[in-house]
């Protein structure tokens, strides 16, 4: 949609970074783990941005896949690459059209929220794999400036995993901070459908 990816470009225009140069503290906090847990390293970071996440999972040891609407974030994403050193294969989609061909050990949707796209993440886990997730809730100060579909109902991201094929590993609803957030840690079955 050429609205968002203008909307995101001009967040993205900026000489700084628009959600900063850290990793999500989500991630950075459960790296070990998915280290342990993830059965390969290959990993696709949905709606990457500028990439802070992509790469630092390169950093890891991932063959990372960055996918973003944003070619303005993602040319900053590819410039980070190449100044540390890493390889993040950065791509430009619309992903309310874009069809997910490959499997991944590891999926990360953080700060962004299509309710479509969940199953196909899933569908694109190898068995075994994690699919991390972390967006805002929805709250009276967010509906006033966001689209509710963008947003999360209380509650929502756990019954949309629950009745998934596997393993809710971690879950948590913040409200600390300027926006409510909710986060989950899902393992997909080893046993393949």
């Amino acid at each position: 949609m050429e609205e968002d990816r203008i909307k995101w470009n001009l967040r993205y225009q900026s000489e700084g970074f628009y959600l900063g140069e850290h990793t999500s503290p989500f991630l950075a906090r459960e790296i070990e783990r998915i280290k342990l847990l993830a059965p390969g390293g290959t990993a696709l970071d949905i709606a990457c941005g500028e990439g802070r996440n992509s790469i630092f999972l390169a950093h890891h040891g991932f063959r990372v896949t960055g996918l973003d609407i944003s070619d303005v974030g993602l040319a900053k994403a590819s410039a980070r690459a190449g100044m540390e050193g890493v390889e993040v294969d950065f791509r430009v989609v619309d992903l309310e059209h874009y069809e997910i061909n490959a499997s991944y050990d590891l999926i990360l949707n953080f700060n962004f929220l299509l309710r479509e796209l969940i199953p196909i993440e899933l569908k694109a886990l190898n068995p075994g794999g994690l699919l991390l997730f972390d967006t805002i809730m929805e709250s009276p100060q967010l509906l006033a400036t966001h689209k509710h579909s963008y947003l999360l109902r209380r509650g929502e991201l756990v019954r949309l995993f629950e009745a998934q094929a596997g393993e809710i590993l971690f879950s948590e609803e913040s409200d600390s901070g300027e926006m409510p957030t909710a986060r989950i840690l899902f393992q997909k079955s080893l046993e393949t459908a």
